[in-house]
């Protein structure tokens, strides 16, 4: 599975954004992805990831009201809209995947993913 994320840039707090994170190759319809992120200095942290089948989401507290993850299963591809940016949520965003469904509770974890795409940059000046 090849992922190819797009749509971060540079914007004012209080503002939106949305990435989107399209998958090529081996995806099936139980496929599980997600979203996390790595500010400077800081490790990588989990934001949000949804199951394509069923559609169950979940959402790391600090975003959760203001984010929102869902999916196109005709086009492959999984959104992060953000709303009402912070400045704490500059970070290099990465989205994640894995052909199988993730149980629920394993959702934030980025071990429970096999594949990753290359990041794109959301930088939320103050």
């Amino acid at each position: 599975v090849q992922l190819q994320a797009s749509g971060g840039g540079l914007v004012q707090a209080g503002a939106s954004l949305r990435l989107s994170c399209e998958a090529s190759g081996r995806t099936s319809g139980d496929t599980t992805m997600g979203w996390f992120r790595q500010a400077p200095g800081k490790e990588r942290e989990f934001v949000a990831a949804i199951r394509w089948r069923g559609g169950a989401t979940a959402y790391e507290d600090s975003v959760k009201g203001r984010f929102t993850i869902s999916r196109d299963s005709a086009k492959n591809t999984v959104y992060l809209q953000m709303n009402s940016l912070k400045p704490d949520d500059t970070a290099v965003y990465y989205c994640a995947a894995k052909s199988r469904q993730i149980i629920l509770s394993a959702l934030r974890y980025s071990t429970s993913y096999d594949y990753w795409g290359q990041g794109t940059q959301v930088t939320v000046s103050s």
